[in-house]
């Protein structure tokens, strides 16, 4: 079993960065896939990035070039650097794992994580 804790979301202004954190339970966290989704009012919820246990990384094509995603498997951590904000990302952030199944990882299906944190909002204002 894996505990994922998210921290980091705060109220930010248009334009502004934020660095959001997500602290995992458990052994063999450096063996996992993580990923970033994030859930608007009102929307589903929403692939942002993702790392492999490898340290591919993958964006929505919304946020490539301004937010980055990292991990520090000593620290049992994942990161997600977030810069430009804009309004419209105005959501709760999660953190999403899974162990490495075998096969096509499909980074940015909600499915393909068995493991989710609890969230944590970040407010971007205009």
């Amino acid at each position: 079993q894996v505990q994922l804790v998210e921290s980091g979301g705060e109220l930010v202004q248009t334009g502004g960065s934020l660095r959001l954190s997500c602290a995992a339970s458990g052994r063999f966290f450096s063996s996992y896939h993580v990923a970033w989704f994030r859930q608007a009012p009102g929307k589903e919820r929403a692939f942002v990035a993702a790392i492999s246990w490898n340290g591919n990384r993958y964006y929505a094509d919304s946020v490539k070039g301004r937010f980055t995603i990292s991990r520090d498997n000593a620290k049992n951590t994942m990161y997600l650097e977030m810069n430009s904000l804009k309004p419209e990302e105005t959501a709760v952030y999660y953190c999403a794992a899974t162990g490495v199944k075998g096969g096509t990882y499909y980074y940015d299906r909600k499915y393909e994580y068995d493991y989710w944190g609890q969230g944590t909002q970040v407010t971007v204002s205009s």
